[in-house]
């Protein structure tokens, strides 16, 4: 039970790091900057891992038809990108991504072009990446599927804590954004948490001075 809990847990963040990959590197392509383009501090992109997963643990019955493992991806893929963006837009008060440019939008959060991409995307990965995925897991003795996964998924809720209550705290110079704000949001982040480790390494020093004889 526990193994199969971690190892699909593994299988969401693998997709989840993809995502990420594909996101930072279709930026790149296009504007020749690399944005961290989560939500979460670390290279995830959730999104992609839950969709993943869903089709992985839902949707088996129907790999074997192309065309309609196309539309469920992007069916699921659209509900889970606007929900998230609906969320996130509410707690935060700003947007991740915004496709208020594009043909066929819905309020900004979804687009019929997106979307149908997440639908090759899925296609591509049910039928080329995930076997290898599957298979190389499979290698995997169950005891490290269950030590690495523990491992892993620590750092990840670790990783949404912080991110949580980082951008909970910047979140009030963001109010009413509506547009893609994520280069912005990058910045404030990376400019708090280097706040905050000056102000820690500060402490330390300050610490050291009055009690010398204490080793770091």
């Amino acid at each position: 039970m526990i193994r199969d809990i971690m190892f699909y847990f593994l299988i969401f963040l693998i997709y989840s790091i993809f995502g990420w990959l594909v996101e930072v590197v279709s930026i790149y392509i296009n504007s020749k900057k690399i944005v961290n383009r989560g939500f979460l501090i670390g290279p995830y992109c959730p999104i992609y891992g839950s969709a993943a997963l869903i089709l992985i643990l839902f949707f088996k019955d129907y790999f074997n038809n192309p065309l309609v493992l196309f539309m469920i991806v992007v069916f699921i893929a659209s509900v889970i990108e606007y929900s998230t963006s609906y969320v996130m837009e509410k707690l935060f008060k700003a947007r991740w991504w915004d496709y208020s440019e594009k043909s066929f939008n819905v309020n900004g959060r979804i687009c019929l072009s997106i979307s149908l991409l997440f639908g090759f995307l899925g296609v591509f990965i049910i039928y080329i990446i995930n076997p290898l995925v599957m298979f190389l897991l499979n290698l995997i003795h169950p005891i490290v599927i269950i030590i690495l996964g523990s491992i892993l998924m620590a750092i990840f809720i670790l990783d949404v804590v912080v991110s949580f209550n980082v951008i909970s705290k910047i979140s009030t110079a963001t109010t009413n954004i509506k547009k893609d704000y994520t280069e912005e949001i990058s910045k404030k982040v990376k400019e708090f948490i280097s706040v905050k480790s000056k102000l820690i390494n500060r402490m330390i020093n300050r610490l050291v001075k009055a009690f010398p004889n204490v080793k770091r």
